[in-house]
């Protein structure tokens, strides 16, 4: 299936490894352009730094700006709610969603000129069951979720499409990372932890990041032009709930 994407350019935050590369390379794969933006890519950017990001905006406006922006940040440090500083909040708010917010604020007006974008934004299955023990990723998601839904509304009428893609347990090394995190504090082997996340999804599997990446090109594509302010999980079944 052709998804009309060839020619058209796109940025990708955090492009140079887990689900950010595997949306970059699906995107490549259908002809788009791709810039992988990263703290040591050709783009570079640091999701914590202000300035870093208004640098990116600049340089990507002049340019000529993208056709598609895929907007990826890291997870913050595991923990639970209780007793976190506001340092620790507000570091993770900048990075997570502010920089997210300032980013695709700065690359729309080209998008509304042209008369279509596309703005995916990577969130996480916590936006939908709050995930023990990442209370700093399930929290600022959650804003993320209603930003998101809230901007769909605002450009749909200029051809613009806003949704987000919420990975479940993606086999990538975010999720290795938590994995072997919680075997050390559980006491229980690396192998253990797996066997028992496995057992939550009902396809028995983690899923594998060139998965992910299809469905990220599939909401650039023409043919998602009717679907926007959605949460589209991609979790081999794991969150239960409607």
């Amino acid at each position: 299936m052709d998804f009309g994407l060839t020619g058209k350019r796109a940025l990708v935050l955090g492009g140079s490894r887990g689900l950010g590369a595997a949306s970059a390379d699906a995107l490549r794969a259908e002809g788009v352009t791709v810039l992988a933006a990263s703290r040591s890519g050709d783009y570079k950017v640091d999701l914590a730094d202000p300035a870093s990001v208004a640098a990116l905006i600049e340089r990507v406006r002049g340019e000529g700006g993208v056709d598609i922006l895929v907007n990826n940040s890291g997870g913050p440090k595991a923990g639970p709610a209780q007793g976190q500083s506001s340092a620790d909040w507000l570091a993770a708010f900048q990075t997570m969603a502010t920089s997210l917010y300032v980013i695709t604020d700065g690359l729309l007006p080209q998008m509304i000129e042209r008369g279509w974008g596309r703005i995916i934004t990577i969130g996480s299955s916590g936006v939908l069951a709050p995930i023990p023990g990442l209370a700093l990723s399930n929290a600022v998601r959650g804003a993320i979720a209603g930003w998101s839904k809230t901007l769909a509304a605002e450009v749909a009428a200029q051809g613009i499409t806003v949704n987000m893609v919420l990975p479940g347990r993606i086999d990538t090394d975010r999720v290795r990372e938590l994995d072997s995190g919680k075997a050390q504090r559980s006491g229980s082997t690396l192998e253990d932890v797996q066997a028992a996340s496995r057992r939550d999804i009902p396809l028995g599997r983690y899923g594998q990041p060139e998965e992910f990446g299809a469905v990220v090109a599939f909401l650039a594509s023409r043919q998602a032009s009717f679907v926007t302010g959605s949460m589209l999980r991609v979790d081999g079944g794991m969150i239960r709930g409607l």
